[in-house]
């Protein structure tokens, strides 16, 4: 094959390559310092199997940066499925989702494992990680793909194949294991050397290695609460029997989405009217004046603060909000983040004093008058908004720090409610593959951002690093201290927000960075069978970042 010129991004220099090498022959040849698990391309993130044949961009990338954290995670999550046919042959291993900092798994027919079970697994994925086997990949027709699925009792993936409806399908193998995943796996097993397992509830948690310490899993974190947040709504699928994408794609093939939509907001509404009992409980025991409202981004706080006020009043008490963003400091006060960022997420964002200055006065009966935040100006403002409390009202604040003690240390601990509010995805691609929460509200904020801020999907995508260090250090440590935790998410919307989410993605070019996290969003949008956004009421909680809602913003 002739000589091709490449451009390594790492070492910032042409190579030159003969046609047909795979991008781990090239790494071979250049000295990177490191160990690769995969490779972007023209900004796309490829496995290191990868053939060129014409010039190319390329970055390769280890287990801690870019892509690598996700292809190191899922080389993971298939060296515990070869571990459990290896040591329990037959067993269904569930991957559910994401929690204390791992990921909680579940084996069929057990409704506990035994702590020697886990020792057995964790000894054999050690064992893989020493043997250093190849992750091979194979091109097939997807009927033959799904076929042999079938015949392996991994009728979740089958399911989603067919229902997809594509001519081939990639799979991997591992020894005579055979696994799909819906992205790059590493090259061999001796690349995920870092990694444990610990038993937790009915099941145990697959740790990965630790972000801030590589050479080391992270310590898990006590979350009970979150566990049975998930939990319930995952009850809540298997019982409309749609746990997986490839049976929600089977409902809409048969026409019965409405049927879907109406059944999950009736379980939003019920579990609102459930917080919303509890409040008034409180708050007739002399409690529960001031009600916290905290959540990540685009979990959809302000629309549950809207539809939690209207469930308050059908209990005879008076609602009224308060937005914290309305005491964003003015931005040339704003705290940077370490890449020198705005930080919006941090609590010193606020004008705290000004907050628990205007609270305390409202708790005592005054009428107070609320500032605005002018976000294209970046500074706050008044319009004689004003609020009094009365005989039976709460004070419903929502924003992301509501459960940060710092907030309203002021205020007696009694007269607080903390509500917490997380997309909590319980839907899985399929048995070994979760949709990650953290995707779920990406896509809801590029949707939102796009039509209501004007701001592109390539700069949400670029900030969304950022916004994850700010939850991380300020909103999650918290979320424990909820009284209730309200999961906004809807087992179908993913298929909802499929058509938006492409076309915005669309128009990110291939020439910048952020290129590869859209691509690899549309790939995931691309198992979803579309459901018209017209079947929504008008005050679902998605119309938030959809548009068409009944609710003022």
């Amino acid at each position: 094959m002739p000589k091709i010129n490449i451009y390594c991004k790492n070492t910032e220099s042409y190579i030159s390559v003969e046609g047909g090498s795979t991008l781990g022959e090239i790494a071979q040849a250049i000295d990177l310092g490191f160990a690769p698990v995969c490779c972007r391309v023209n900004n796309k993130t490829e496995s290191l199997d990868y053939t060129v044949y014409r010039p190319k961009l390329i970055e390769y990338q280890d287990k801690t940066t870019g892509s690598g954290p996700r292809v190191y995670t899922r080389s993971l999550c298939m060296m515990l499925y070869a571990s459990v046919e290896s040591v329990i042959p037959g067993t269904t291993l569930i991957i559910e989702h994401s929690i204390s900092h791992g990921y909680y798994c579940r084996l069929g027919g057990y409704t506990g494992v035994p702590q020697e079970l886990i020792d057995a697994l964790l000894h054999h994925m050690q064992a893989l990680a020493g043997a250093d086997f190849p992750f091979t990949p194979h091109n097939e027709l997807t009927e033959k793909v799904a076929a042999m699925f079938d015949s392996r009792d991994l009728g979740s993936k089958a399911e989603l194949l067919r229902t997809t409806r594509r001519l081939y399908t990639t799979y991997y193998t591992l020894g005579d294991v055979c696994d799909s995943y819906y992205g790059a796996l590493a090259p061999s097993t001796g690349l995920i050397d870092v990694f444990n397992l610990i038993k937790y509830k009915e099941g145990f948690i697959l740790l990965p290695f630790d972000p801030e310490h590589p050479d080391r899993p992270p310590h898990p974190v006590r979350q009970e609460k979150m566990y049975k947040a998930f939990t319930e709504y995952a009850r809540f699928n298997s019982i409309i029997r749609v746990r997986n994408v490839g049976e929600l794609n089977r409902v809409v093939m048969e026409h019965k989405q409405a049927d879907l939509i109406n059944v999950a907001e009736a379980l939003h509404e019920k579990a609102l009217a459930h917080i919303s009992d509890e409040i008034t409980r409180r708050y007739k025991a002399g409690g529960a004046r001031v009600i916290l409202i905290s959540g990540p981004s685009s979990s959809g706080k302000t629309t549950s603060t809207k539809r939690l006020a209207i469930q308050l009043m059908t209990n005879l008490l008076k609602p009224q909000m308060i937005s914290l963003d309305n005491y964003f400091v003015n931005r040339d006060r704003t705290p940077r983040d370490e890449t020198g960022d705005y930080d919006y997420e941090s609590l010193y964002a606020l004008d705290l004093a000004q907050f628990n200055a205007d609270l305390s006065a409202i708790l005592a009966g005054e009428e107070v008058e609320l500032p605005y935040y002018n976000f294209e100006l970046g500074c706050r403002q008044y319009k004689g908004e004003k609020i009094k409390l009365e005989e039976g009202s709460v004070l419903l604040i929502e924003g992301i720090h509501g459960l940060n003690p710092e907030l309203t240390a002021s205020i007696p601990e009694h007269m607080k409610f903390r509500m917490y509010v997380s997309a909590l995805t319980t839907l899985s691609i399929d048995d070994h593959n979760w949709v990650p929460t953290t995707d779920n509200r990406l896509l809801r904020r590029i949707i939102r951002d796009h039509k209501y801020r004007g701001t592109s999907a390539e700069e949400t995508i670029r900030r969304w690093p950022s916004v994850r260090r700010g939850e991380e250090k300020w909103i999650f440590p918290y979320q424990e201290n909820a009284d209730a935790m309200f999961n906004s998410s809807f087992v179908f919307e993913l298929a909802v927000m499929k058509e938006y989410g492409e076309d915005i993605l669309s128009s990110v070019p291939s020439d910048v960075p952020e290129y590869a996290e859209a691509y690899r969003l549309r790939k995931f949008l691309s198992y979803f069978k579309p459901i018209d956004s017209s079947l929504l009421p008008s005050t679902s909680l998605l119309r938030e970042f959809l548009g068409g809602s009944s609710f003022k913003y």
